[in-house]
């Protein structure tokens, strides 16, 4: 599968953010102006949040009203809310990579 260059930017960029924090995920997202946005999975004792929502979330904070597309890089598989954020925002599916960058399914 080719992916588009934009699509292959939020992988590297989501990639980037688990190997450098040593994190189980990583995630990053674009938004409707082109602008991107990384973020890694949030694991306390007091919050838990996915890679995915850290991402949206400094998104939306920023200003962003929908999102072009949505990339997760995990060994494992995403969890629901992290579809369902994504479908909040306009994206049909999440781009789900290994670490290895090797786009899945």
């Amino acid at each position: 599968m080719t992916l588009d260059p934009e699509d292959n930017k939020i992988i590297t960029l989501a990639r980037a953010a688990r190997a450098r924090n040593g994190t189980a995920e990583g995630a990053a997202v674009r938004d409707e102006t082109g602008r991107t946005y990384s973020a890694t999975n949030v694991a306390l004792a007091s919050l838990t949040l996915s890679a995915v929502q850290v991402a949206v979330a400094m998104a939306i904070s920023s200003g962003a009203h929908s999102l072009e597309a949505v990339a997760l890089v995990t060994d494992g598989e995403p969890g629901p809310d992290d579809a369902a954020v994504a479908a909040e925002l306009g994206v049909k599916s999440l781009l789900v990579a290994g670490p290895d960058g090797m786009l899945r399914g």
